[in-house]
């Protein structure tokens, strides 16, 4: 194996804090990278700064401290915040190539935290040779199609109305199904829901479900976590389903879910989201002129969204 020091020249970002800067919507705004796992490493755009020279294009950014090891490929100029190390390839890489090495070195995160930052060790951190697929392997960066026509929908929520879950869905639980029992039936085209909040709550595809699409689920035994399941499923343990009594359709169950998360704040393992508070729980929606859940509204705001005709 060989270390990142081998493959790339370690340098220390410019250092800047971002409350120095000038924040932009220019397009001519640089990007300012950060120690966040988020977007790119990108937390704002700044305008130019006298005598400072961007960082370039091409590098990969790695945070030494904050969100530990995250690590992106940089596609345009920028500016670098504080604990911040940018890996130059010592040899010329592929984009598909550097992103590999992205995802390798996010992997040694677990061994780091606020107690123990990247900077001494970061060079010495190993990196598997690359697959022999990804040699000739292409990503396509052809640019993604939107077929809907965007307009702006102000959210006015000093009009919605509070409503109670127990009034809107019929709250039950789901049948326990076993991850063993689903290997053997085989992966398939029914997710499987689990207690955790990423993925939209699902561990994988199994040739099998139990429970109906179409519904709100929610983990009632981790922080809570609330997701909209179109697709027939099975789940495990602590999945709480929330069967509308309305005509619900994708686009109004992403809006609710969305709102419903909001509150995750409240639950914890000290203080689970069980049926009991769920039924009694309420949720602010959009009203219409009587008082009811504007529907159409739900719906028509997330198909106003970017990229909604790819859901």
């Amino acid at each position: 194996m060989k270390t990142i020091e081998d493959l790339f020249d370690i340098k220390y970002g410019i250092n800047l804090e971002l409350n120095a800067c000038e924040i932009t919507r220019d397009k001519d705004g640089i990007n300012f990278v950060a120690r966040t796992a988020e977007n790119n490493g990108v937390v704002a755009k700044v305008k130019p700064i006298a005598h400072k020279t961007p960082q370039p294009a091409g590098v990969l950014t790695c945070a030494g401290g904050g969100s530990v090891l995250s690590t992106f490929v940089q596609t345009e100029p920028f500016y670098s915040g504080r604990d911040l190390y940018i890996l130059a390839p010592k040899n010329e890489m592929r984009l598909e190539e550097k992103l590999f090495y992205c995802h390798c070195i996010k992997m040694n995160a677990y061994r780091y935290r606020y107690g123990r930052q990247a900077n001494k060790t970061l060079k010495d951190i190993k990196l598997p040779e690359l697959p022999g697929w990804l040699k000739t392997y292409t990503i396509d960066y052809s640019r993604i199609e939107i077929g809907i026509e965007q307009k702006e929908m102000p959210l006015d929520v000093s009009k919605w109305k509070e409503f109670k879950i127990n009034d809107l869905f019929e709250v039950r639980g789901t049948i326990t199904t076993k991850i063993e029992y689903l290997v053997s039936r085989g992966h398939g085209n029914y997710p499987y829901v689990t207690t955790q909040s990423s993925h939209n709550g699902v561990e994988g595809f199994y040739n099998y479900y139990t429970e109906e699409g179409n519904v709100l689920v929610i983990d009632s035994a981790v922080a809570g976590f609330c997701s909209y399941q179109g697709r027939d499923f099975s789940a495990s343990d602590h999945v709480e389903k929330l069967i509308p009594r309305f005509a619900c359709n994708t686009y109004i169950g992403l809006f609710i879910v969305t709102i419903i998360n909001l509150d995750n704040y409240r639950y914890n393992y000290g203080r689970k989201r069980n049926q009991k508070k769920i039924k009694d729980s309420v949720v602010k929606l959009p009203a219409d002129a009587n008082g009811n859940p504007d529907w159409q509204f739900m719906e028509n705001y997330i198909k106003a969204l970017p990229y909604s005709d790819k859901i």
